[in-house]
């Protein structure tokens, strides 16, 4: 059993299914690989892309946003702090060939982007299946390709070993199945209690703030606390809706007929994605300018590249900053389509 699991971290196994989909070593690469976790990040990370938040799908209920937004929280949260814990490095090169390299500081077990893939997908397959019709079949079809796409994905670019991404999905599946009794009550707390706003901003920066703690820069943090601000500000964003009546769902009785897609609307898919992608760029420019310049001046520190990297500095501008755009994403850009007749 040893044996097999050992196998499964083999780098060689990584780099076999590479030359598999054509992708092989060139002699020139060998001298640029970094295999080592830690020894310096690449630039600073600004991606939101792990936990994005929705700008122009309407027709769902905030029962089932709010499922997505609470596991993905759990699941990456987990995933990631599970890294700086575990610290298994990321497979070497040679023999592996690196596609990325931003990351290459950050530890490599469990793989993330397996547990987010597997989380969404099926956590928006179970939270749907009885409000809309459709084939159950085809869902679940479509949750295991989406998620099988992505961790493939893992391997082809040789980031992870096959390990990190069995472990990632079998991680995932637990927490979902320890959790999914409890679905039901949380996104009604979530919707309900008056707490909501304040236990949904407080509890996840401090989770940031607290992050497990290494002794060298690593994007991985910074990536958490993106991942939880933006579950954070959508989760107020749903709450102030649910209170508001906002909630933008079909209606009718259960379960819904999935709308076809037509000419009409897909031209005013594309309109709302527009307008919303505008205004989170622009809160995003606008916040975390401010938010910098705030924390900066707090703590008597130049804006600079390596001040960022500072604990007191990165949590607290990145969480105001991605905070803000899950927050607009959800409650003002809505009311802004709405506004301009977009639903």
């Amino acid at each position: 059993m040893a044996y097999f699991i050992s196998s499964l971290q083999d780098p060689r196994l990584v780099a076999s299914f590479q030359r598999v989909c054509g992708l092989f070593l060139q002699v020139e690469d060998v001298g640029s690989t970094n295999n080592s976790c830690g020894k310096g990040a690449g630039a600073e990370s600004e991606q939101v892309s792990r936990t994005r938040p929705s700008i122009n799908g309407y027709g769902t209920h905030p029962a089932e946003e709010g499922s997505l937004h609470l596991q993905g929280q759990i699941v990456m949260y987990l995933g990631q702090a599970s890294k700086d814990i575990i610290k298994w490095p990321r497979p070497l090169s040679p023999p592996v060939v690196k596609l990325e390299t931003r990351v290459d500081a950050e530890y490599g077990m469990p793989s993330t982007h397996a547990m987010a893939a597997t989380a969404i997908s099926f956590t928006f397959l179970i939270a749907t299946m009885y409000r809309y019709k459709y084939s159950f079949a085809l869902g679940l079809m479509a949750s295991v390709l989406m998620s099988t796409l992505v961790s493939l994905s893992r391997l082809y670019t040789g980031m992870h070993t096959v390990l990190d991404v069995i472990c990632g999905i079998l991680l995932t599946g637990v927490l979902m199945g320890m959790t999914y009794p409890f679905w039901n009550i949380l996104d009604d707390l979530q919707l309900t209690s008056p707490l909501t706003p304040v236990i949904a901003v407080v509890l996840p920066f401090l989770m940031s703030y607290n992050y497990p703690a290494l002794d060298h820069y690593s994007p991985t943090r910074g990536d958490t606390t993106i991942i939880l601000a933006v579950a954070s500000g959508c989760t107020v964003g749903f709450w102030m809706n649910y209170q508001y009546g906002q909630t933008y769902e079909p209606t009718g009785p259960l379960p819904f007929e999935v709308p076809s897609i037509t000419l009409q609307g897909a031209l005013m898919a594309i309109a709302r994605f527009l307008v919303g992608i505008s205004v989170l760029v622009a809160t995003r420019i606008i916040v975390k300018t401010i938010s910098l310049k705030v924390v900066c001046t707090w703590f008597h520190v130049p804006d600079d590249m390596e001040a960022r990297k500072r604990l007191e500095i990165e949590v607290p501008y990145k969480f105001a900053t991605y905070s803000s755009i899950g927050f607009v994403a959800t409650a003002i850009v809505p009311l802004l389509h709405q506004y301009l007749k977009l639903l």
